[in-house]
């Protein structure tokens, strides 16, 4: 069987290591930029959505956006019909460095992307959306404890 996951894995860690040095000029630190670009995509997002869609634990997500709170880039709303669900939405400080990660993104995908075809890119993305349904369907059930059998 064709070896994937350490490419993706050097692939995923490489330019996470990037997005962080970049980012630190404008004060976000290890993966931050990754819960900011999802709440700005999804205004209004709860914290289980957004911790499935970054494929992370309540507790990691919790974290980060307390933390993306405190130093003002997320605020959490109140939602109107039920008191107890807290809707996460990006601030005007958020907002402004919202642009910078859509940027780098863009960037470090025409990176990646480079030598391919708009055919190869596009099938590129297609297989890779199909990993990431496979393994996201491993982790749920993984995360609700089922036990895999290797």
């Amino acid at each position: 069987m064709a070896e994937i996951l350490r490419p993706l894995g050097n692939v995923a860690r490489a330019l996470d290591s990037i997005a962080n040095h970049e980012f630190q000029r404008v004060h976000l630190t290890k993966g931050q930029y990754l819960y900011l670009a999802r709440v700005a995509e999804h205004p209004g997002i709860i914290l289980e959505r957004l911790a499935e869609l970054l494929r992370v634990d309540r507790t990691t997500a919790a974290r980060a956006v307390q933390k993306l709170t405190t130093v003002g880039l997320l605020e959490k709303r109140t939602d109107e019909v039920n008191r107890k669900i807290k809707k996460l939405f990006v601030t005007t400080q958020g907002a402004e460095i919202y642009p910078l990660v859509q940027r780098e993104n863009a960037y470090s995908n025409g990176i990646a992307l480079q030598g391919f075809s708009p055919a190869e890119a596009a099938q590129l993305a297609s297989f890779l959306q199909r990993v990431d349904q496979n393994v996201a369907e491993n982790w749920e059930a993984v995360k609700q404890g089922q036990i895999r059998n290797y």
